[in-house]
C-alpha cells in the first residue's frame, strides 16, 4: 500500500493531536498548572470538544482532498477558514461546559486560552502543509533535474527569467514535466546570475547561450519574452539558431493567461520560431478601431481577391462588418478557397465573389453598376519579375491598363476611395514589373487630381509566405535535402509579413485624403544569404554541411538591393510612426496620358518591344540589357 493513499489519515491524526496539544498548552499557560479538580474537568472536556471540533470541521470543508502540490492562495484560505471556525465551535461549547459546573473559569480565561489555542494550531497545522509542499516539489524537481538521467532529448534552457518563463515552468512542472527537461535560464540582468527560478539556476546573458548549450547538453531552447524588442530578439534568436537546437517561441503573457486552464491549448501556443522572427524590427501596428469603423457598413470590393494579399485583405475586411464583400479575381481555384474560408468564419457576411480579368473594361463596368463598390482595394496585378521580363508587353498590358480600368470604373461609379497595392520594386525600377507599378502609382495620382474619388497608393517590400516569394521556395528545397539557390551572396530585400502588409494597406484606406503614396519603415534589409542560413538552422541542419548552398547569379531585372522611396518624394509623417507618405512628384498629365495612349496601340503588335515608351513615362527606369 503506498504512502500517499494514506496521507489523508495521517494528516487527520495529526491534526487531532495538534488540536489537542494546542489547547492544553493553553490551558497551562494562562492558569499557570494551577488546576482544582473542576478546572481539570472543564479543560478535559474542552481537549475532547477541540478534538471532535478540529476533525469534523477540516473534513467538512474538504481540507483533507487538498492537493498541497498545486496548493492556491485559495485553498490556504480555506484551511484557516476552517481551523477559525474550529477553534470558534470549541469555544462555545467550552464556555456552555464551565458554566454548567459553576463557572470555575472567568470568560477572560476562556478568551485568552482559545486564542492561544488557535494560534499555536493554526501555526503548527499550516507549517505542516509547507513542509508538505516542499518535499513534493523537491521530490519533482529531483525527478526533472537530475543531471544523470538517461535521455537527454529534452533538455531545455529558457531566454528569460521573468513572468513568463515562471508561468511556463510552473505549468509543465505540474502538469507536463516529461514534455521539457529545464537545464538553466539565460537572462541579460546581471543581478539575477547565479540565482535560482524554480529550482533552475540562472546562469548568464545571452552571449552565455552557446557555451551553456554544450555544458548541460540542450536539445531545446525556448524563448520566454514575449514584450523583448524586435533588435534584441532578432539577436538573441539570431544566437540561438546556431546553436543547433530546436528553438521555440512564447505566446503574449495575456495569452498565457488566457489559456492557464487549458494547458493542452497553452502548450500548443509555445511555438517553433520562424523566419518572421528574425526580420529585425518591431511589429507595425495600426488602430484597428478607426479602420473598422470605416469599413463597418461599407460596399467593399477587393481585386486579386484570391491572391496573398487580397485574401487576406478580404480577411480582415469581413471581420469589420462590411454591409457587402465583393471578391474579384482571375483565377477561380483560389477565389474558391477565400470564398469557402470566409463563409465557414462567418456565415451572415455578405459575400460575392466574382471571376474576371480587370483587362475586361466591359466586365468592369458591368461589376461597378450593378454592386457599386463604396471603397475599392486594388491588389490585382503580374508580380513576378523574371516572368514579366519575358514578357514585358503582358506586364504594362495586365498591370498598367487593367489598373486604368478599374481607376476609370471607380471614377465613373463615384467610389469613395481606391488604395492601390504597390511595391518597393517601382522606385528607381530595373525591371519591367516594377515600373509598370510606378506607372500604376501615377495613375492614381493623376486620377486624384480630378476625381472625386480619393486614389491613393501603398508601397512595401517583399511579403513572406506569399506566392512566388523566397521563404516557399527555401523550405521546398530544404524538405528534399538541398541545395538552397540564392542568386547572389550580397542581395539584401526588405520584409514584411502579409498580415502588416494588409495593415498598413488598411491604415492607407482608412486615413487617407487623396494623391498619397504610403510606404513603411520596414527597418533594416536583411542579407538573402543569412536568411537561408538561419532557416537551415532552424529547420535542424547545419548550413554547407547538411544542406548546401549554391549561387546562381541576379536574373533578369533583379538588382542588388530595393529601394522604398524616390529620392525626390520626400516623406511626410502620419500618425502611426512606422508609416509615411511619399509626397507627390509633379509630372505633365497631357504627356503621360498621351503616351500611354500611344503604348496601347502600340501593344496591337506583340513583337513590339514596350520597354522604351515606358522609358518615356518613368525616366528612372533602367532597362537591362
Amino acid at each position: 500500500m503506498r504512502i500517499s493513499k494514506w496521507k489523508p489519515y495521517i494528516l487527520r491524526i495529526f491534526d487531532v493531536i495538534v488540536a489537542i496539544v494546542s489547547l492544553a498548552f493553553s490551558v497551562i499557560l494562562v492558569k499557570s498548572l494551577n488546576f482544582t479538580v473542576e478546572n481539570f474537568f472543564v479543560s478535559s472536556s474542552g481537549v475532547i470538544v477541540q478534538a471532535v471540533s478540529y476533525a469534523v470541521m477540516l473534513y467538512v470543508l474538504n481540507t483533507y482532498k487538498i492537493m498541497w502540490y498545486y496548493a492556491t492562495l485559495q485553498e490556504i484560505m480555506k484551511l484557516i477558514l476552517a481551523l477559525f471556525f474550529s477553534q470558534m465551535i470549541s469555544y462555545v461549547i467550552h464556555i456552555s461546559v464551565g458554566l454548567s459546573v459553576g463557572n470555575v473559569l472567568v470568560l477572560s480565561d476562556y478568551l485568552k486560552i482559545h486564542i492561544s489555542a488557535g494560534i499555536i494550531a493554526t501555526l503548527l497545522i499550516s507549517i505542516s502543509r509547507i513542509i508538505i509542499y516542499i518535499v513534493e516539489h523537491k521530490n519533482k524537481r529531483v525527478m526533472v533535474y537530475s543531471s544523470d538521467k538517461p535521455n537527454t532529448d529534452n533538455n531545455t534552457m529558457i531566454i528569460g527569467a521573468g513572468d513568463a518563463c515562471n508561468l511556463l515552468m510552473a505549468h509543465i512542472q505540474k502538469y507536463k514535466d516529461n514534455i521539457y527537461n529545464f537545464k538553466c535560464i539565460i537572462d541579460d540582468d546581471k543581478s539575477k546570475h547565479g540565482m535560482y527560478l524554480n529550482g533552475v539556476c540562472i546562469v548568464g546573458n545571452r552571449y552565455a547561450i552557446e557555451s551553456n548549450v554544450k555544458k548541460y547538453d540542450i536539445k531545446n531552447i525556448i524563448f520566454a519574452i514575449p514584450s523583448c524588442n524586435q533588435k534584441d530578439k532578432t539577436e538573441i534568436l539570431d544566437i540561438c539558431a546556431k546553436t543547433g537546437c530546436v528553438v521555440k517561441t512564447m505566446p503574449s503573457l495575456n495569452q498565457m493567461m488566457d489559456k492557464s486552464n487549458d494547458l493542452d491549448e497553452y502548450v500548443k501556443q509555445i511555438r517553433d520560431v520562424e523566419i518572421e522572427d528574425l526580420l529585425g524590427r518591431d511589429s507595425i501596428r495600426i488602430d484597428l478601431d478607426s479602420v473598422m469603423n470605416y469599413v463597418s457598413g461599407k460596399v467593399v470590393m477587393v481585386t486579386g481577391g484570391g491572391g496573398s494579399i487580397g485574401s487576406e485583405l478580404c480577411r480582415q475586411i469581413a471581420a469589420y462588418n462590411p454591409k457587402q464583400l465583393i471578391i474579384f479575381d482571375i483565377y477561380e481555384n483560389n477565389a474558391y478557397d477565400i470564398q469557402f474560408e470566409l463563409r465557414q468564419a462567418y456565415p451572415m457576411l455578405d459575400l460575392v465573389v466574382l471571376i474576371g480579368s480587370v483587362r475586361d473594361n466591359q466586365r468592369m463596368d458591368m461589376v461597378f453598376e450593378k454592386y457599386r463598390p463604396e471603397i475599392v482595394y486594388h491588389a490585382a496585378a503580374h508580380k513576378h519579375v523574371p516572368l514579366m521580363e519575358d514578357s514585358p508587353n503582358e506586364a504594362i498590358k495586365n498591370n498598367v491598363f487593367g489598373t486604368l480600368n478599374v481607376v476609370q470604373m471607380a471614377d465613373k461609379y463615384q467610389v469613395k476611395r481606391f488604395v492601390m497595392i504597390s511595391t518597393d520594386k517601382a522606385v528607381n525600377p530595373t525591371n519591367i514589373m516594377g515600373a509598370s507599378k510606378r506607372i500604376c502609382e501615377m495613375l492614381v495620382q493623376a486620377f486624384d487630381k480630378y476625381s472625386k474619388t480619393e486614389f491613393v497608393a501603398v508601397r512595401f517590400g517583399n511579403v513572406l509566405g506569399s506566392n512566388g516569394s523566397v521563404i516557399p521556395l527555401f523550405k521546398k528545397q530544404i524538405k528534399s535535402g538541398g541545395p538552397i539557390t540564392v542568386t547572389h551572396p550580397d542581395i539584401i530585400r526588405y520584409f514584411m509579413t502579409i498580415p502588416e502588409a494588409v495593415s498598413l494597406v488598411l491604415q492607407a484606406g482608412a486615413s487617407a485624403k487623396g494623391g498619397e503614396i504610403f510606404v513603411l519603415d520596414m527597418g533594416l534589409p536583411v542579407r538573402i544569404l543569412d536568411l537561408a542560413e538561419n532557416l537551415i538552422r532552424l529547420s535542424g541542419f547545419e548550413p554547407y554541411k547538411d544542406i548546401n548552398i549554391v549561387f546562381t547569379g541576379l536574373r533578369p531585372g533583379e538588382k542588388l538591393y530595393e529601394e522604398l522611396l524616390m529620392s525626390e518624394e520626400g516623406l511626410e509623417a502620419t500618425d502611426n510612426e512606422l508609416i509615411h507618405i511619399g509626397k507627390p512628384i509633379e509630372m505633365d498629365d497631357e504627356y503621360f496620358f498621351a503616351v500611354l495612349h500611344e503604348m496601347r496601340q502600340c501593344m496591337k503588335d506583340d513583337t513590339f518591344d514596350i520597354r522604351s515608351l515606358v522609358k518615356q513615362i518613368v525616366p528612372t527606369y533602367i532597362i537591362q540589357k
